[in-house]
């Protein structure tokens, strides 16, 4: 059992390591969006992310706490999820940029009921999400969402596009992804 004393000793691994550990776990790449209470759009390039439970469906995803779209996410408590496909790199570099013109270099659009905006071009799936709860941890927020919506954006064939050793690739050619039956 560990000791007060011995746990205020404890050593932790440094910033560079930690990365270097996350950096060898590839991951699917999205941008987490969502409105503002006054309705300007924001958003942001997210590997944090991931299933939580079926019943009810629900997701988490990991934004910095000092993130305007976090701000805009808690404002309106909706936010979309938009899976990248692999020919979306420069999406997801644009979003992870901070340039405040993102959302003016990329097709977007709002369908009724929409957690947030929709990457029309870039994604191969969206989920929209109402906020359930979150969890300050660290620089971080952990946002829970209810997935209260699933559509499709992209044409047939589109695959995922991964983000791992601190680069881009693709889902491997090999092998089939086929997608649930869902329409947007």
């Amino acid at each position: 059992m560990t000791t007060p004393e011995a746990a205020a000793q404890e050593q932790r691994a440094s910033e560079r390591e930690f990365r270097a550990l996350m950096s060898l776990f590839p991951t699917g790449v999205a941008v987490i969006g969502a409105l503002d209470t006054a309705g300007r759009p924001w958003g942001m390039t997210c590997s944090s992310l991931c299933s939580v439970a079926l019943t009810p469906p629900t997701l988490l995803v990991c934004l910095r706490s000092t993130s305007p779209t976090l701000d805009a996410l808690l404002g309106t408590g909706t936010f979309s999820v938009n899976l990248l496909h692999h020919t979306a790199q420069d999406v997801a570099e644009l979003f992870a940029s901070g340039d405040p013109d993102r959302f003016r270099a990329t097709p977007w659009h709002l369908p009724d009921a929409a957690g947030g905006p929709h990457l029309r071009d870039a994604a191969h799936a969206v989920g929209d999400c109402r906020v359930v709860s979150t969890l300050h941890v660290g620089d971080h927020t952990v946002v829970l969402g209810h997935v209260l919506r699933v559509g499709a954006l992209a044409t047939a064939g589109q695959t995922p596009l991964l983000y791992g050793l601190r680069q881009y690739a693709a889902w491997p050619a090999r092998g089939s992804v086929t997608g649930p039956d869902y329409e947007e």
